[in-house]
């Protein structure tokens, strides 16, 4: 009914395998901040329909190698996790991922 009523918006079907786990909400923005699987998606929640932005970032390369070598599930495991988002100012937000266990944290410039 919310997709027929054009009140939500499908961010990626259930079987992406996204992982979602950081949320971080801006009210006075409109705007809501969501770590996955090697990807930060920035949802505008006053434009439901509009397609989210997208960052995609992933391990390194080589660290994927050398996660896989170390035995482990290269689709559930050896990818960059999004694990913080956390607000540093007003013009940055500070993430946090797994780095394919070799966490890697970044600010992200809003604009």
């Amino acid at each position: 009914d919310l997709l027929k009523s054009n009140s939500s918006h499908l961010l990626l079907a259930s079987g992406d395998g996204m992982d979602f786990q950081a949320l971080l909400v801006d009210e006075d923005r409109a705007w809501l901040m969501v770590g996955a699987k090697n990807h930060i998606f920035l949802l505008h929640l006053d434009h439901p329909s509009r397609e989210p932005e997208k960052i995609f970032w992933p391990a390194p390369r080589e660290q994927v190698e050398h996660c896989q070598l170390a035995g482990k599930n290269v689709e559930t495991e050896c990818a960059n996790f999004i694990r913080l988002l956390q607000p540093f100012n007003q013009s940055h937000v500070f993430a946090c991922g797994t780095g394919s266990y070799q966490p890697v944290c970044a600010f992200i410039q809003l604009g």
